[in-house]
């Protein structure tokens, strides 16, 4: 046993350890809520891994993303990412894919196998694509929706995507399933918190974004660390 691991091994057992160091997990979108999952379930054992995401660290993600500081500003999200991730657990298996999920590319990265699928993709098509994907083939999958424009962490739950409510992402996440005759049961993160309207500003000239929402330090990561709570209970034998 590592000593890194001890702790975890003694709220866990070292049966649950092993099924975690065997575990294969993707987590698609590493930014506010991606990033706080991956960490957590680096931390908690998890042996294998993938990260995707085509982004490189902006300003404007200081506030509340775990990569962003002054000194990684323009630098690939995966790779701050990934140097993070290999310092916290050397021995860990790391896939690393700067890349934007296209529709298309869904079924081909699918063609991995993955005991858990982390989706934090702030976009719709890809998220869609990736999740229908998901339900349609019974992998194990667990999505994040909006985060932003809201302050009440003691909000924040677990429910399955059919019983949310005032959440414009689930919404149309729903919607775009249904569409797609896709009406498995599907874990969600969310907030039933009524967004701040004047948080929520329009845009123009960005890739599949419509709009800049406010976010606060403490949200994102939360949503981030109820993802990752939810593979780990899963994968061991907490449920």
């Amino acid at each position: 046993m590592n000593e890194w691991k001890q702790r975890t091994a003694l709220l866990l057992g070292e049966t649950n350890i092993n099924k975690l160091q065997q575990s294969r997990i993707l987590v698609v979108g590493v930014g506010g809520v991606g990033a706080y999952a991956a960490e957590m379930l680096v931390r908690a054992g998890v042996g294998h891994m993938t990260i995707i995401d085509s982004d490189r660290v902006a300003p404007s993600n200081i506030n509340r993303q775990l990569i962003a500081m002054h000194s990684t500003v323009g630098e690939v999200k995966v790779d701050v990412l990934a140097q993070r991730l290999l310092d916290i657990n050397p021995t860990l298996h790391l896939s690393v894919r700067h890349e934007y999920l296209e529709v298309e590319a869904v079924a081909t990265l699918m063609q991995e196998s993955y005991d858990y699928v982390v989706d934090a993709i702030d976009t719709i098509a890809p998220k869609v694509a990736l999740l229908s994907h998901c339900l349609q083939h019974d992998i194990a999958v667990v999505s994040s929706m909006g985060a932003g424009a809201r302050r009440d962490p003691s909000l924040i739950q677990y429910a399955d995507i059919a019983d949310t409510y005032r959440c414009g992402l689930a919404r149309a996440v729903r919607s775009r399933l249904r569409k797609m005759g896709v009406k498995k049961r599907l874990p969600v993160v969310f907030t039933p918190e009524e967004p701040l309207t004047h948080a929520i500003q329009e845009i123009e000239g960005e890739r599949n974004k419509r709009t800049t929402v406010g976010t606060i330090s403490y949200m994102p990561a939360i949503f981030g660390c109820y993802l990752a709570a939810h593979v780990i209970n899963k994968l061991t034998d907490h449920d």
